[in-house]
């Protein structure tokens, strides 16, 4: 089973590089983006039953794949129903 995590910086955390794209976007005629946020998205493929692990998974995501200082992350287990 596939999860699928998403890292982002948290609301009260500048994104300089998010700012930029917005500023680009801008200069490209693009001038109703009001914020950009830059963040990082991965795909783990989990044998067996990826609800049994998780919250292992949940530990690495805030222990390896994120920084809970500067960074929140979101977890998106797979629906086993489908």
């Amino acid at each position: 089973m596939k999860v699928k995590v998403i890292v982002t910086p948290k609301e009260t955390v500048l994104d300089p590089q998010g700012a930029a794209v917005r500023e680009a976007m801008q200069h490209l005629g693009f001038t109703a983006a009001r914020d950009v946020r830059i963040g990082r998205y991965l795909e783990i493929e989990v044998e067996g039953d990826a609800a049994a692990q998780e919250p292992k998974l949940r530990e690495l995501c805030h222990d390896l794949l994120s920084n809970p200082v500067i960074e929140d992350y979101r977890l998106e287990m797979p629906n086993e129903k489908s």
